[in-house]
């Protein structure tokens, strides 16, 4: 079941796409809104009072905290990517227009986790359309039941 990334060009129209798959997967989202520089994580340079980027735009971050297991969020960044955190293993840079494919990824069961013997360790994999996948080292504290069984 591949899907071709979708355009997403705003953080609202990534908003909607996420409340979509939340309802697709059963599951109950919470969103939080930042809008103008002055809200903005990333904006701080802009100044004091300044809600506004030097274009006139105002910057639109959304966090959103999905409800059950696996624990995930995805925090949505006005450059075009997101932070998503799943149970606890933080995955930057993902590109926006990914990340419902990610989520489809990891709420549809193709997520793993790759172990390692020699030097120990685990990664979480989580295939991305044509043929692309992400991969973030997981530290062992945060090797917690829900990653442990999708050790491959």
């Amino acid at each position: 079941m591949e899907h071709s990334p979708e355009h997403l060009p705003t953080t609202e129209a990534a908003v909607t796409a996420l409340r979509a798959l939340a309802a697709r997967h059963g599951r109950e989202i919470e969103v939080i809104h930042d809008i103008g520089a002055d809200r903005t994580s990333r904006r701080s340079a802009a100044g004091v009072g300044v809600t506004t980027d030097p274009d006139g735009s105002l910057p639109h971050e959304a966090q959103v905290e999905f409800d059950g297991l696996p624990r995930v969020s995805v925090r949505l960044y006005p450059e075009d990517d997101a932070l998503i955190t799943v149970e606890g293993v933080e995955c930057p840079d993902i590109a926006r227009d990914d990340v419902p494919a990610f989520l489809r990824s990891v709420f549809g069961g193709l997520a793993h986790v790759r172990a390692r013997r020699f030097p120990p360790g685990h990664r979480l994999v989580v295939p991305l359309p044509g043929d692309r996948a992400h991969h973030e080292h997981i530290p062992a504290f945060l090797l917690g039941p829900w990653l442990s069984r999708r050790i491959r």
